[in-house]
């Protein structure tokens, strides 16, 4: 399980980045399916370099699972791309990667991962900093959308079961980069039909190419990254770990988005930490 804590950590910091691009995008007025399509070209792209320079690009019958995980995927970030269009990114950004808890709570129920005491404090930490950052920031947004609110859960639930299913090919002996750039197969026909139906063309706007393709590159981190701890430890500490993004961007926001800092997101960033050390104390994932 060797050096599954820093990739953990390092796919935290990704996705917390990730998640502040696709607001950036959504403030540019850019639509969320040419916005995914273009991140999904880019997506593929990225985890095809890594698969060569690692050599690990090895196709057995557990990458298969990759074909179900991208079709979870593809509708759970185009569900939380079209929900920020109308929607707080310090709400929604907690609320999406709260996925954690379905993961775990399937790897536990269906796989047998074990429910330890400092699992369960870890992610009952990680829950009460989701909280008090989603709270800290909802007193500005009291009208958020109910349409942004039923997207960003359908999206939640999405990624949670998606990650699930990265554990399951990888118990078939697939590679993180197979189960991944097999995802991304899906995610990018998917992605790619999904605009010319709606628009007749495939022609991505300026913007567009400004902001998906930084994009690409976070998230293709992040996700080898987080499949690469899953592969040394437990799904149900490595994902949790890996979906505190949200801690990330929330202090991106406060840095860059003018949000306002609060005795109550201090006190949730502090969870968060707390979070962090319990689930890495008791969870067998090593550092180096």
């Amino acid at each position: 399980m060797s050096g599954g804590l820093g990739f953990a950590l390092g796919a935290m910091v990704f996705f917390g980045l990730g998640d502040l691009i696709y607001k950036r995008a959504a403030m540019a007025g850019v639509k969320a399916h040419h916005f995914l399509m273009v991140q999904s070209w880019g997506f593929a792209a990225a985890v095809a370099v890594y698969a060569a320079l690692t050599g690990t690009l090895r196709f057995v019958a557990g990458s298969a699972w990759g074909l179900l995980a991208g079709c979870f995927m593809f509708t759970g970030f185009y569900n939380f791309a079209k929900s920020l269009h109308d929607g707080s990114i310090s709400i929604n950004a907690p609320v999406f990667r709260l996925s954690f808890v379905l993961t775990a709570a399937l790897a536990i129920a269906l796989l047998g991962e074990p429910l330890t005491a400092w699992k369960a404090g870890g992610i009952g930490l990680a829950l009460a900093a989701a909280w008090l950052l989603l709270g800290g920031n909802a007193g500005g947004k009291a009208k958020e959308s109910a349409s942004s609110l039923l997207r960003v859960t359908v999206a939640t639930i999405a990624v949670g079961i998606g990650n699930f299913v990265y554990t399951l090919g990888l118990r078939g002996g697939a590679t993180a980069a197979s189960i991944i750039l097999t995802q991304a197969a899906v995610v990018v026909s998917l992605a790619t039909f999904f605009v010319w139906r709606t628009d007749r063309r495939i022609r991505p706007s300026g913007p567009v190419l400004s902001h998906a393709p930084r994009a690409s590159l976070t998230l293709a981190l992040a996700f080898v990254f987080m499949v690469e701890a899953m592969g040394r430890g437990q799904a149900s500490v490595a994902v949790p770990i890996a979906q505190m993004g949200f801690v990330v961007t929330a202090l991106l926001g406060f840095a860059f988005l003018g949000e306002r800092f609060t005795a109550r997101k201090g006190v949730g960033i502090v969870c968060a930490l707390g979070a962090l050390a319990s689930l890495a104390w008791g969870s067998g994932l090593a550092l180096t």
